[in-house]
């Protein structure tokens, strides 16, 4: 069983002030794969508190990955990608550039999105947008690819053929 770390930021959430759908959501949808939701938590947009979360929490060693919502736009508030990028060990391009590319497939302004996606240690962090209907199009797209590199960065694969 995979284990699971489910971060929104969101200034409003974190006051009580929206409903997080989004991270609800990502919630439900790990559940009801078998994904343990080890870490949930709404943070406001603020660069140093999103970094402190994601590092606590990939080091921990409580989550195999941890997925965010929200922050990842153009406004000035929107620090998700800046704060990511600043606790990785490596990026992970591939994944935010699939998602984009399928994103603008069903709505142009999907291409502002700056999210990222990365490796700290062993765990796997990926930012989602914080759109409750971008974030159920993203999980379909990249649940095929994320069991996989989990056992990869925890030494769980074997030699390629």
């Amino acid at each position: 069983m995979y284990k699971a770390g489910v971060l929104t930021i969101s200034d409003k959430g974190s006051r009580g002030e929206r409903v997080d759908g989004s991270g609800d959501y990502m919630v439900k949808v790990f559940r009801d794969l078998d994904i343990d939701v080890a870490k949930y938590e709404v943070v406001a947009d603020e660069q140093p508190l999103i970094a402190k979360t994601l590092s606590l929490w990939a080091d921990s060693g409580e989550v195999d990955f941890i997925v965010t919502t929200g922050g990842t736009g153009i406004s000035p508030r929107d620090v998700t990608p800046e704060a990511t990028r600043s606790v990785l060990d490596k990026e992970i391009p591939g994944i935010t550039e699939l998602m984009r590319a399928d994103g603008y497939n069903k709505t142009p302004t999907a291409i502002l999105s700056r999210a990222i996606a990365g490796v700290r240690g062993n765990c796997l962090i990926i930012n989602l947008p914080g759109n409750p209907r971008a974030v159920e199009e993203y999980l379909d797209l990249l649940m095929p690819v994320i069991p996989h590199a989990i056992e990869t960065l925890q030494g769980r694969m074997g030699d390629h053929p």
